[in-house]
C-alpha cells in the first residue's frame, strides 16, 4: 500500500497525476469557447456543435463508477495507464477530425478514457502516499488541475482566435503522452487485496444505460422540451436501469457498487454538501457569464479577465483544503466551504461597483472550489484505502451528474422568469437560491457531523481510515474489508 511506496514512486505517480487531471480539466474549459469556431468550420449550427460537450459529459459521466472500481478490482496502474493512453488517442483524434460526428466520437474516446483517469486518479495518490502526506498531496494534485480549470477559457479562446480550435488537441496529446510515460515508468500498482478480479457486468450494464440516459435528457431537456416525448422516455429508460442497478447490488455476489458505502454516514455527509457545492458552481459560471456579457455588457474576453480572480482562488483551494485537512473534520472542512460559498453568492447579488463585486467574486469561487474540490480529499479521509476508486467513483458521479441538472434548472428557470422579470433579477434570484441551498446544506452538514463526533463516527483531524460499527477505524492500507451487515463500506 501506501506507506511501502519509495519516495521516486510518489513523485512520479504525482506528476503523472496532476498532469493527467490537468489535461482533463483544461480540455472541458477550454472547448467551452470553442463551439462557435467548431460550428463556423464545419458548416452546421451552435446547438449541433454542442454535442461535442455533452457526448464528452455523456461519456465521461458513464464511466466514473466503472473506471473506479476496475482500478480497485484489476490494479490502479493499468486502469491509469488505460485511461491516459485513450484520453491522448482520443486528443489526437479529436485534432484530425474531418467533420463534427469524427470530433463527436473522438471526444467520447476522451470521455471514456478521463472517466477511468480521474477516480483511479485518486485512488493512485491515497494508496502511494502514506497517511501523514496524503491530504497535503491530493490537495496538490487537485491545485495543479485546477490551474487547468483558470486557464481553460484563455486557452479555448486564444487557439480559437488565433491558430484554430485543432491546435487545444495539439496541446493536450503531447501533455497527455508525458502523463502516460510517466505513469508507466514510475506509479506503483495496487488493488483492492479483499476483491476477487471479477467485475459485476450486469451492474456495469445498468449503470451505464441509467446514466446514459439521464444525461442527455438534463443536457437536451431544455431544448427538446422537458413534456417531449423523447425526454420523457429517456427519463423513463433511466429511472428503469437505475431501480434494475439497485436490484441487481443487492443481490450480487461481488457488487460494483457495496450498497454499505451508503451506511458510513460521514462519505454520506461529504459527498452530498460536494455535490450541492458544484451545483452551485455550474451554476454561477453559467449565470455569472451571462451577466457580465448581457448585464454589464463586457466582451467575452473581457468577462474572461474578470473571471480569473475566482478561477485563482478555485485554484488555491485545493492547497488550502489539504492544509485545513490537518486542523479540522472533514465535515467540518466542507460546512466552512459552503459557508463561504453561500455567503458570497448572497452578497454578489447585492453589489455593483467593480472594487466590491470583483473581491466578492472571488471570495465565492474561494468557497465553492473548496467545496467540491476538497470532496475528492474528504472521501479519501473516512473509507478504507482498498476502496477508495469505488468511493471517488461515486462521489465524481454524483458531481457530475447533479452539476448537469442544476445546470439544466437553471437554464429553465432564467428562461421562465425573463418575460416579466429583467436579466439582472433574474440572475440575481437564481444566485441567492443557490447560496441559500448551500448555506442550508452546510448546517446541516455540520450539525450531524457535530452529533457523530460524540460516537467517533468521524476521524479525528488529520486521521485516514473509515469509521467502523463500534467506533474502531480501518487504519489506512492495513484493514480488511467487513461483511456486508457492518457498518463500513
Amino acid at each position: 500500500m501506501g506507506a511501502e511506496s519509495s519516495p521516486t514512486a510518489r513523485t512520479g505517480a504525482f506528476i503523472a497525476v496532476a498532469v493527467a487531471l490537468f489535461c482533463i480539466q483544461l480540455d472541458f474549459f477550454a472547448l467551452n469557447l470553442a463551439v462557435p469556431g467548431i460550428a463556423d468550420q464545419f458548416g452546421v449550427t451552435a446547438s449541433a456543435a454542442q454535442w461535442t460537450l455533452s457526448a464528452y459529459m455523456l461519456a465521461i459521466g458513464c464511466c466514473f463508477i466503472v473506471g473506479g472500481r476496475v482500478g480497485d478490482v484489476f490494479g490502479r496502474r493499468g486502469a491509469l495507464l488505460g485511461g491516459t493512453a485513450l484520453f491522448a488517442a482520443g486528443s489526437v483524434g479529436c485534432a484530425l477530425a474531418p467533420g463534427l460526428w469524427a470530433l463527436v466520437g473522438a471526444r467520447v474516446v476522451q470521455g471514456i478514457g478521463a472517466g477511468f483517469v480521474f477516480p483511479v486518479s485518486v485512488s493512485v495518490i491515497t494508496n502511494a502516499f502514506p497517511d501523514t502526506t496524503r491530504a497535503r498531496a491530493l490537495g496538490a494534485v487537485f491545485g495543479i488541475a485546477n490551474v487547468g480549470t483558470a486557464l481553460g477559457p484563455f486557452v479555448g479562446g486564444g487557439f480559437t482566435e488565433g491558430p484554430g480550435w485543432r491546435w487545444i488537441f495539439w496541446l493536450l496529446a503531447p501533455l497527455s503522452l508525458l502523463a502516460l510515460a510517466v505513469a508507466y515508468l514510475y506509479v506503483p500498482d495496487s488493488r483492492d487485496p479483499t476483491a476477487p478480479r471479477q467485475l459485476d457486468l450486469t451492474g456495469c450494464a445498468a449503470v451505464v444505460c441509467a446514466l446514459a440516459a439521464l444525461t442527455p435528457a438534463v443536457e437536451r431537456g431544455s431544448a427538446w422540451g422537458w413534456d417531449h416525448a423523447r425526454t420523457l422516455t429517456l427519463l423513463a429508460l433511466s429511472a428503469a436501469a437505475g431501480a434494475l442497478f439497485v436490484r441487481r447490488e443487492l443481490r450480487a455476489r461481488h457488487p460494483l457498487i457495496d450498497l454499505g458505502l451508503f451506511r458510513n454516514t460521514p462519505y454520506v455527509l461529504v459527498t452530498g454538501t460536494g455535490t450541492v457545492t458544484n451545483m452551485a458552481y455550474a451554476v454561477t459560471v453559467f449565470v455569472s457569464t451571462l451577466y457580465l456579457q448581457q448585464v454589464r455588457g463586457l466582451s467575452p474576453l473581457v468577462a474572461g479577465v474578470v473571471f480569473l480572480a475566482p478561477a485563482a482562488l478555485v485554484a488555491l483551494s485545493g492547497p488550502l483544503g489539504a492544509r485545513l485537512s490537518g486542523r479540522m473534520r472533514p465535515v467540518s472542512v466542507m460546512a466552512l466551504a459552503g459557508t463561504v460559498a453561500g455567503t458570497g453568492l448572497i452578497v454578489l447579488t447585492l453589489v455593483t461597483a467593480w472594487w466590491l463585486y470583483v473581491p466578492v467574486f472571488a471570495w465565492s469561487g474561494l468557497g465553492l472550489g473548496l467545496g467540491w474540490t476538497f470532496a475528492s480529499v474528504a472521501t479519501q479521509q473516512v473509507v478504507a484505502p482498498e476502496r477508495a476508486g469505488e468511493a471517488s467513483g461515486v462521489l465524481l458521479t454524483s458531481l457530475v451528474t447533479m452539476g448537469a441538472v442544476a445546470l439544466a434548472g437553471a437554464a429553465a428557470a432564467i428562461t421562465a422568469m425573463l418575460p416579466e422579470r429583467s436579466p439582472q433579477a433574474a440572475y440575481d434570484a437564481i444566485l441567492r437560491f443557490a447560496g441559500v441551498v448551500i448555506l442550508a446544506a452546510s448546517a446541516v452538514a455540520l450539525v450531524a457531523g457535530h452529533r457523530l463526533v460524540g460516537t467517533a463516527s468521524i476521524p479525528p483531524p488529520g486521521a485516514t481510515g473509515t469509521p467502523g460499527p463500534a467506533g474502531s477505524r480501518v487504519p489506512g492500507g492495513t484493514g480488511s474489508r467487513p461483511s456486508r451487515g457492518g457498518h463500513l463500506p
